[in-house]
């Protein structure tokens, strides 16, 4: 397929959203990756177990503070702007900038560049598929994997169920200004203060890492990682999402049977947003097993 090119310039970030960072309970951190610079929210306390938060496709780190701020009596969260998104660098010009073993890189270099003594990797949706890969193929011992309802679409599979057209037509919208009351429209069914922080942060974005992650989606398999994702691994899934179906759970359970599988019923694939108290309840669960 072609990806969409343009200016690092076109991802703007506006004075209310750069603002919202005064009321995130995290200090921002900067590690590099070669040459990209990636940005890293981290929630403390410092003698904390650490928690590598890896977002989704279209998710800055801050659109994940409503999940990470409940848990620093647990853990110690750290949430990746993931390249591309939010405040971290494009790799728009690099022929392979976003594909999972690029991504999987970074996750090395924040925990080597950190300082991060066996952390655990929660990933949702694209970030658990990063964290798939990174936990085959990275470089530092981990203290386990949570995956958070990770696209199985893949090659002679099914199509991923939001089209590319749907993510970058909302991030056109994005970009011309939108508001909590249009991004309700595509998402009913979030939090008020999730659906704002959205509307201020999606135009962060680059389009050509949501459009390359997209077409990865369909052409990277994450049944050629999951079977190796070494335990204690924890999959955790929407009751009703159209991303891990009944049938895409069987598989995964029979791919990795050393793996826990967890539903959080009711959730569709935004499992966070959809359910947030059960969700979270269900993710401190696995936190404390682990």
């Amino acid at each position: 397929m072609v990806i969409p090119s343009e200016s690092p310039a076109a991802r703007t970030l506006t004075q209310p959203a750069l603002a919202d960072l005064a009321d995130i309970p995290a200090t921002s951190r900067w590690v590099r990756s070669g040459a990209m610079r990636l940005h890293v929210l981290d929630y403390g306390p410092d003698d904390g177990v650490p928690v590598l938060v890896l977002p989704g496709i279209t998710s800055p780190a801050i659109t994940m503070d409503f999940v990470a701020r409940e848990l620093t009596d647990l853990v110690r969260p750290l949430v990746l702007d993931v390249r591309g998104r939010g405040l971290s660098d494009s790799a728009d010009t690099e022929p392979a900038g976003y594909d999972l073993g690029s991504y999987a890189a970074d996750v090395d270099a924040v925990v080597a560049g950190l300082g991060l003594r066996r952390p655990i990797l929660l990933g949702h949706s694209m970030g658990a598929r990063i964290a798939a890969r990174a936990a085959v193929t990275g470089r530092h011992e981990l203290r386990g994997a949570i995956l958070v309802d990770p696209p199985m679409s893949g090659p002679g599979r099914g199509a991923y169920p939001t089209t590319l057209e749907a993510f970058l037509g909302q991030l056109d919208q994005a970009r011309r200004g939108t508001n909590a009351d249009e991004v309700a429209r595509s998402w009913p069914r979030w939090p008020r203060r999730e659906q704002e922080l959205r509307a201020r942060w999606l135009s962060s974005c680059s389009r050509a890492a949501i459009a390359a992650t997209h077409a990865g989606f369909e052409s990277e398999d994450f049944f050629a990682d999951w079977p190796h994702v070494p335990a204690p691994a924890v999959l955790l899934y929407g009751g009703d999402s159209p991303v891990v179906t009944a049938d895409g759970a069987a598989e995964a359970a029979r791919a990795n049977p050393a793996a826990e599988l967890v539903p959080v019923p009711g959730a569709g694939h935004m499992v966070f947003w959809d359910e947030p108290e059960t969700a979270l309840a269900t993710l401190r669960d696995a936190l404390r097993k682990l």
